[in-house]
């Protein structure tokens, strides 16, 4: 019999709301499969140290935030960390339950850590109770309702389009008779007599459960983090909405549909009901961390000290600057880069390089041809500005669109329930062949390029001008131009892989570089743009070209768009792609020895096949973020692991480039860096699972296997071999050269962006002439940087 509901008090109502917003909150967005960004697993924590969300998250996920104890303990043991990493990182604690000394922080990190454990839900004391596993019952309902309710595209057919989350599934819920079979008596009544809105059933549920305020909001953050990605997938939804200046209630219905369970079986089981209370006092307990979980978060941090340590060591100060480059070419700052632009600087010394975020400043979404569905073309931070498109004239759009249709039309054919039978017997030995040679990778890969993208609307002279000189002044480029300089996006050709999107490029919202470079080279070679630069400050010389290039991250192949009549640069067009192509062959050569399976060099047929579970690393490794001239890390061996932002601090009036520096790609880059690292050390949590089971679901994400749950975030082939990490789990080190009271300055008018640096998300160090000197401290102070490099 379920119990009797009672009227809440306005003030006890008002705390349980402001607590389920508050769960909503600590849980981050996951991008859909068609645009995957990065994103920080810890977004809703980053007001809190670590050693404070790893209380929370141990208590609601039951999961650690550090690397194991026991392999930093073995890099102790090795002296890869030394045992001024660990008391430097002790005495930066202010925790006063840390180890008193480094011989007890030495002692205490030999014993075994404990493994952190969630607090039960009642679905887990349940099943404890019953036999009947309640959490994975729960899983594949939900999760088979979600399917239909969120799809995208994929599905014939979804429940109750239009409506909001929790009205579709009460309807879904009524009808459906898994639960009561399952020994639920009276589910679909329970379901039906619930309260029509998601918030008076969060106040009902936490009436029925006996929640006091101060438990609640981790005990909603609980049930949230039971639901798999669906929450971060609402929690998108709720990311797109305000960048809109709206809001969106999906993921507060969803926390309402978790408690309607809740309820109904805490009801349905009442021998739970002592354990459960216990439950409810803990999460009312306040969260402190452990002396374990503090511990654990002091190696974590020697750990990074270590690997700051190694920069500083490779960081010995500027090369010397030379005149005029031959060629200059301008990358996306992503850590991939850093080995193609290494070896392209190696084939000539009049060879320079320089990196920037990918969407090279244009912040626009794109409508490519054939569709008016327009695609985001900047961070996932940024509201576009400018709209573009590359569609022709009437008579090709038309027949452009014709094919599209016949396209979508020919694929949802082929996999529709009932008419994908009929496909198999009807064109199934005609299709073989095709089948048979894309199985070999012998179908070719497709590599035409779009049309010529240009802006929908047009810009004035004036607009151009303006648009051009900030883009220059962002990127350190207002003067030495070189007669050739290129634009180099990335993208990914991977074949099978629903992930794809995660392989290009992030400041592209999982676009290829493609449509930036090939607008900004079209803009700075336009005569409009360059008669009206010099008004601003900047002067491009007459003979200098910008051509635009598409790095190909799995090939290491660069194609060059000769968009622009460019007779008198012939020779040197020439000579670039073979430097292009000797830089390919050099980087392919590096990548390949850390890429399992690699033959040689040959890295081109991975981008073919099926079967390929890691046609390249992406990311992985990622660790360092360095915002200064090319001067300062020219020549070094960065190992594929930093992020390369080109910055002059002298060149910059008033510092706006490096606020812009250090509030969006800095920012850009933290998702990346605690993306991988949340899924290294916290996999089964903030991981995409195994790619071999998986199944795209929705046009959305992933599940494994058959059903269940959502997955975010990355495969476990991402960010491992088979056999150890590929990925090292620290957060990211930001090194720039400029003024600490410069920087000092920005980060006290953006708190958002100096939380993540006063609670330890990310390490701040500044650099003068090429070398680490100042660590930043929390409360916008700094102290001398005392790491040295590492023994040899």
């Amino acid at each position: 019999m379920f119990l009797k509901h009672h009227q809440i008090a306005p003030s006890r109502a008002a705390q349980l709301l402001g607590a389920a917003e508050a769960a909503a909150r600590a849980i981050p967005p996951a991008f859909p499969l068609d645009a995957t960004v990065a994103v920080n697993p810890f977004l809703g924590q980053t007001g809190e140290d670590l050693g404070q969300a790893s209380a929370r998250l141990a208590r609601t996920a039951g999961i650690s935030l550090t690397q194991p104890r026991a392999e930093l303990a073995q890099k102790v043991t090795a002296g890869e960390i030394t045992d001024a990493d660990l008391s430097a990182a002790l005495a930066a604690c202010p925790a006063p339950a840390k180890p008193r000394d480094l011989a007890a922080l030495k002692a205490a990190m030999r014993e075994a850590a404990p493994a952190p454990e969630a607090l039960p839900t009642v679905a887990m004391l349940a099943a404890r109770a019953t036999g009947t596993d309640w959490p994975a019952i729960i899983a594949r309902s939900i999760g088979l309702w979600a399917a239909g309710h969120f799809d995208r595209g994929q599905a014939l057919w979804s429940p109750r389009p239009g409506h909001g989350a929790f009205a579709a599934w009460r309807e879904w819920a009524t009808h459906d008779l898994t639960p009561e079979i399952a020994g639920l008596e009276g589910f679909c009544a329970h379901v039906a007599e619930a309260p029509d809105s998601a918030d008076r059933a969060i106040l009902r549920a936490a009436e029925r459960l006996d929640l006091p305020a101060e438990a609640a909001e981790t005990a909603f953050h609980r049930l949230l983090l039971d639901l798999g990605g669906w929450p971060q997938h609402a929690r998108w939804l709720l990311w797109q909405a305000e960048l809109k200046g709206g809001t969106d209630t999906t993921l507060t219905d969803l926390l309402a549909i978790r408690l309607v369970w809740e309820e109904a079986l805490l009801a349905q089981i009442p021998a739970v009901a002592t354990d459960w209370q216990a439950t409810v006092t803990a999460h009312a307990a306040p969260l402190v961390p452990a002396p374990d979980q503090l511990l654990d978060a002091i190696l974590q941090d020697a750990a990074e000290r270590a690997h700051q340590r190694r920069l500083a060591g490779l960081l010995s100060g500027p090369t010397a600057q030379p005149g005029r480059a031959t060629l200059q070419a301008a990358f996306c700052i992503d850590v991939r880069s850093e080995i193609i632009r290494r070896a392209l600087e190696s084939q000539d010394q009049g060879i320079e390089t320089l990196g920037f975020a990918g969407f090279f400043g244009l912040p626009v979404a794109h409508r490519p041809e054939g569709t008016d569905e327009a695609q985001a073309h900047l961070p996932a931070l940024l509201n576009p500005a400018l709209t573009t498109t590359s569609h022709g004239d009437t008579q090709q759009e038309t027949a452009t669109r014709i094919a599209a249709r016949a396209r979508r039309a020919w694929g949802r054919f082929r996999q529709a329930a009932v008419s994908s039978f009929a496909f198999v017997e009807a064109a199934g030995p005609a299709y073989g062949g095709k089948l048979i040679r894309d199985a070999l990778g012998l179908g070719g890969q497709p590599t035409s390029p779009q049309r010529l993208p240009r802006f929908e609307d047009g810009l004035t002279a004036a607009q151009k001008a303006q648009t051009a000189a900030a883009v220059l002044r962002a990127m350190s480029l207002t003067e030495d131009h070189a007669r050739l300089v290129l634009l180099v996006g990335h993208g990914a050709t991977v074949t099978n892989n629903p992930h794809q999107s995660a392989y290009h490029c992030g400041a592209c919202s999982g676009q290829t570089g493609e449509v930036s470079a090939r607008l900004l080279a079209a803009l700075l070679n336009d005569p409009e743009t360059r008669a009206s630069l010099p008004a601003l400050g900047i002067t491009l010389p007459q003979d200098t070209l910008f051509v635009a290039g598409l790095h190909d991250t799995v090939t290491d192949s660069v194609t060059l768009y000769r968009d622009s009549e460019a007779p008198g640069h012939a020779d040197l067009l020439k000579q670039a792609e073979a430097w292009l192509a000797a830089a390919g062959r050099q980087a392919r050569a590096e990548r390949a020895l850390r890429l399992p399976g690699a033959a040689g060099e040959n890295l081109a047929g991975r981008a073919a096949d099926w079967a390929e579970v890691r046609p390249e690393w992406g990311l992985a490794g990622c660790g360092a973020f360095i915002a200064a001239p090319r001067t300062v890390t020219a020549g070094r061996d960065l190992e594929g692991r930093a992020f390369l932002h080109s910055y002059d601090w002298r060149q910059d009036r008033g510092f706006a480039t490096l606020e812009l520096i250090l509030t969006a790609p800095v920012v850009v880059a933290s998702w990346i860096s605690l993306q991988y690292y949340g899924s290294t050390v916290a996999p089964e949590t903030f991981g995409g699972g195994n790619k071999l089971i998986h199944n795209v679901v929705s046009g959305i994400g992933v599940v494994e296997g058959n059903g269940g749950l959502l997955r975010p975030g990355l495969p476990v082939q991402t960010v491992h071999d088979g056999e150890k990490p590929a990925h090292e789990a620290l957060r990211l080190s930001v090194l720039v050269e400029a003024p600490a009271e410069a920087i000092t300055d920005i980060l006290r008018r953006h708190d958002g962006v100096r939380q993540l640096f006063d609670n330890g998300w990310l390490h701040l160090l500044a650099l003068e002439d090429g070398r680490i000197t100042r660590r930043y401290r929390p409360g916008l102070t700094w102290e001398a940087f005392a790491g040295q490099p590492a023994r040899p």
